[in-house]
């Protein structure tokens, strides 16, 4: 049975790190997290440090927040107590409310984060999700509330788009992971102590939690950047992958200007079809899609484009669709994932029996393209592929249990 804990309005700090301080739904102050070098100095300026120390602080607070991963000024041990009062009255640096956790029965992880409202907004709540996995951890992480492209399978795409996340909502999902699994330095580790860029839990991103990442450009690039800066959380762009459903003009920007790696959603291999599954497409259609594939910058066979395809019965998993789907990828170095469909209440498709999922497999890897069976991960807690979805709407006891058949149903098949 799957762990859930809810922290709803508790006050309750993180029991794992104590450095991890929640942060209140009203505050209205600024947050120095996810601010570029320029507008963190802009920033320390405004709180009267001089010019000429500018740079040193700036390099200071961004040792703090990114490799010390310090949600509170008081931890900022060698900042004098003047600035870290004149910061602290300015602006935050506090993690998301944890609403709600759950560990699945498999080891991942889903947190419902709630972040203060925005301008004249109200307070939105997101998820987050955790999987460990041998030898890596990877954290799949938000870009919007809910989701504006309504694929017909995805459970995110049936909450309507609330707003984008801002870089520092993007950001912020990493730093409480991180703090939630014991990921950062201890509070009392020496402010010059060297901390190891090795063994962390969390190894791995990858933009693929709810809403469509291409479609709040900006904020995506400002958040990956600061994560693969190399003087603070120091992630590799090869351990960054973000997922589009194919915008193909910021694909472009993407291999541009923040050089992750990339994943298409494809999920089928004519217009017609995808057109159904994947609205976008009537927008930039398979042949727009796979030339910005083709293009992308740094692509190789060191740096493959991952293709995911959901396998739903009688839909796209014919060997005639796995026949056209290695036709239209030759030429582009590429890995697809072929994603068992995972269940949610009123979804009106069924996941393919496995021997269908196998034999699609067999057939494209013999063609020369790896073809791994994603293996389903906290599907007990909503948490696998197409089933994020925030619970701000949540759902009614009959869906849980309309749900537990669907999984019942499907284990039995499988």
């Amino acid at each position: 049975m799957p762990l859930s804990i809810d922290l709803r309005d508790t006050g309750q700090r993180d029991s794992l790190s104590p450095q991890a301080t929640p942060l209140h739904v009203n505050d209205n102050r600024p947050s120095l997290i996810g601010m570029s070098r320029e507008e963190l100095g802009a920033a320390l300026a405004d709180a009267g440090v001089k010019e000429r120390q500018v740079r040193m602080r700036t390099q200071q607070l961004w040792h703090w927040l990114y490799v010390r991963g310090a949600s509170d000024f008081d931890d900022m041990h060698n900042v004098s107590k003047d600035l870290r009062a004149a910061l602290k009255s300015r602006f935050t640096i506090a993690r998301p409310e944890i609403v709600d956790e759950q560990i699945s029965a498999d080891g991942t992880r889903k947190w419902l984060l709630r972040f203060p409202p925005r301008g004249a907004g109200r307070p939105v709540e997101i998820e987050t999700v955790y999987i460990p996995e041998e030898g890596r951890g990877t954290l799949c992480i938000s870009s919007q509330v809910g989701c504006t492209l309504t694929c017909s399978f995805c459970h995110t795409g049936t909450q309507k788009l609330v707003r984008n996340l801002t870089s520092e909502e993007i950001l912020s999902q990493l730093l409480l992971a991180r703090d939630r699994l014991g990921d950062f330095p201890a509070r009392d580790t020496p402010a010059g102590a060297i901390v190891p860029a090795e063994g962390r839990k969390v190894s791995n991103i990858v933009m693929m939690g709810m809403g469509e990442p291409l479609y709040n450009f900006e904020n995506v690039k400002k958040a990956l950047l600061i994560a693969s800066d190399n003087e603070g959380l120091s992630l590799s762009r090869r351990r960054i992958t973000l997922s589009t459903s194919g915008v193909v003009p910021e694909i472009y920007r993407t291999g541009e200007e923040i050089g992750v790696m990339l994943a298409i959603s494809l999920h089928a291999v004519r217009d017609d079809l995808r057109n159904e599954l994947v609205p976008i497409n009537k927008k930039y259609p398979l042949a727009e899609l796979m030339q910005a594939c083709r293009d992308y910058k740094g692509l190789s066979n060191a740096r493959r484009i991952t293709f995911e395809y959901v396998m739903l019965k009688g839909v796209n998993d014919s060997m005639a669709d796995a026949k056209e789907l290695v036709r239209l990828l030759k030429g582009v170095p590429a890995k697809i994932n072929l994603i068992p469909f995972n269940p949610w209440p009123g979804s009106a498709y069924e996941c393919s029996s496995w021997e269908q999922i196998e034999k699609f497999a067999d057939f494209v890897n013999h063609a020369g393209y790896a073809s791994p069976i994603r293996t389903p991960r906290g599907r007990d807690i909503l948490a696998a592929c197409g089933q994020l979805k925030s619970e701000s709407e949540r759902l009614r006891k009959s869906e849980r249990l309309a749900l537990e058949a669907m999984m019942i149903a499907g284990h039995g098949e499988a």
